[in-house]
């Protein structure tokens, strides 16, 4: 039996509040904290990046983590292990930053430079040192973990390090390694001579091993060698292990392994998306005072110049733009959505075709159409808490976070049926009087305006039933808390 008690050692890229480009920083975060509340312990390694304060954090050195070496290739590499604590409001966990001046140090962003936005040339490198310095701080400190959990291509190689270069080594007999991949299409994609670089042995040096489509790949690896794979939502697990489209290249092998694919939604931090305490809204609100959100409408129209009408439909997007989140769907359906009694407001930053169309669209439907192209977080917050409806009609989504923030601040989603959009949100159905937002299937820019239609439909001739849809999502439970104890089962399951 395994132990009540694991020691999981949660290796990632980044982690908020130290650093972060996107959702893994805060699942980073959120879900360590989580498992050691219920009593688990839980140790992090991350890189410490030139943009990490050490004197804010308090980072300080380890004697036995300091200055060890490996080789990368024919390199030798010195690094250090250094010590900090993420603090969060019940527990603190132990963290270790990866110190290389070389490769983290010297560089305030994590994969690319700012300056031309390519990936940096020596990522393979950066993330080889990643994974070996994981091997590293086991022996030195001879804590050993019940579980490595494993995230996205950065951490693809610690799988396969464990299973042949350390496979033989008594300290790493019984450890098991979780592999969760956040989002399938970053894959690690390296020239054939990085393989030299890893030390690993040749048998991994093929088709069946690392190697895709002529190239080294880091994911490919985390998805060839864990114990077992997860990945943020159960739809998006079947999608992958079923769907060649969504697979990204990775089909074969992930048909292979469909039975050690799970899905387990994200949990959303409930301390800083939460009407009832949110600070960066005009006026809290909950499922006691809903008419107090009205308020946030009031104060959303006004930011945007134009006329308060709580009779008139608010739908918010917050989003990066890219094809795969539904833009170029929006795009074709935008014109007919512009004939409908409504205001649209979007908030994001991406694609530079995107932009350009935005920045016209606003020019030629001034009256209903309101665009901020960039982030602000206060803005994000005010468009979650004033819209009546949020559109996420994504071709692909792993996970997704905001239709989750829309249903706990009564902002009824109207999303495609994929991933974690098909499991958090359930259409609204007539007949049971169930559901608690609008989803379409077809990827299809006709659907999308039936749906948005069947939506303002009964916000504008069916109060009482939109308050009941308002009501389920705000019912709706997505805290860190179920998805952590989720996790712990599948930990347990791969122990034993």
């Amino acid at each position: 039996m395994p132990p009540k008690k694991l020691k999981i050692l949660y290796v990632t890229s980044e982690v908020v509040p130290f650093v972060k480009t996107g959702g893994l920083a805060d699942v980073s975060s959120a879900l360590p904290q989580k498992l050691q509340e219920q009593g688990h312990q839980v140790r992090i390694v991350v890189p410490k990046y030139g943009a990490i304060d050490e004197r804010k954090y308090k980072i300080h050195e380890v004697v036995r983590l300091k200055d060890l070496d490996v080789k990368i290739g024919e390199k030798d590499v010195v690094f250090s292990l250094r010590s900090s604590f993420l603090i969060g409001p019940k527990v603190r966990v132990q963290i270790y930053f990866l110190d290389n001046h070389e490769y983290y140090g010297s560089r305030h962003s994590l994969y690319a430079d700012p300056l031309t936005g390519n990936d940096f040339p020596d990522n393979d490198e950066r993330f080889i040192l990643l994974a070996r310095s994981v091997f590293e701080l086991i022996l030195k400190l001879g804590w050993v973990p019940d579980v490595i959990h494993c995230n996205d291509w950065q951490c693809g190689l610690i799988p396969a390090y464990l299973k042949t270069m350390f496979k033989d080594h008594e300290m790493f007999q019984n450890i098991k390694t979780l592999f969760t991949i956040h989002n399938l299409s970053y894959q690690g994609v390296f020239p054939k001579a990085t393989f030299k670089k890893t030390g690993l042995p040749e048998e991994l040096n093929t088709a069946n091993g690392m190697i895709h489509n002529g190239k080294v790949n880091f994911m490919k690896a985390g998805l060839n060698y864990s114990d077992t794979i997860n990945t943020v939502s159960e739809t998006y697990a079947e999608e992958i292990c079923n769907d060649e489209e969504l697979s990204s290249g990775m089909h074969k092998i992930l048909k292979r392994r469909k039975d050690d694919v799970f899905g387990i939604v994200n949990g959303i931090d409930d301390r800083i998306w939460n009407p009832s305490t949110d600070k960066l809204i005009e006026k809290k609100y909950s499922l006691k005072n809903l008419d107090d959100k009205k308020l946030n409408k009031r104060a959303l129209s006004e930011k945007f110049g134009f006329d308060y009408n709580p009779d008139r439909p608010t739908i918010g997007i917050i989003s990066r733009l890219y094809d795969h989140k539904g833009f170029d769907l929006l795009e074709k359906a935008f014109p007919a959505l512009m004939k409908l009694d409504l205001n649209l407001i979007l908030l994001g930053t991406g694609d530079k075709k995107y932009h350009k169309f935005f920045e016209s669209a606003v020019m030629d439907y001034s009256d209903k159409f309101y665009c901020y192209l960039g982030f602000d977080d206060e803005l994000a917050h005010l468009i979650e808490a004033g819209s009546d409806m949020y559109l996420m009609p994504s071709k692909y989504e792993p996970c997704g976070l905001n239709q989750m923030y829309s249903l706990m601040y009564g902002t009824v989603p109207i999303v495609r049926e994929t991933g974690g959009l098909a499991d958090t949100v359930e259409n609204y159905d007539p007949k049971e009087d169930t559901g608690n937002g609008f989803s379409f299937q077809k990827y299809d820019p006709k659907e999308l305006v039936k749906t948005v239609k069947a939506a303002l439909d009964i916000y504008t001739n069916d109060p009482k039933t939109w308050t009941k849809i308002m009501k389920n999502g705000m019912k709706s439970n997505f805290t860190w808390l179920n998805s952590s104890k989720l996790y712990v089962d599948l930990y347990k399951k791969v122990i034993s």
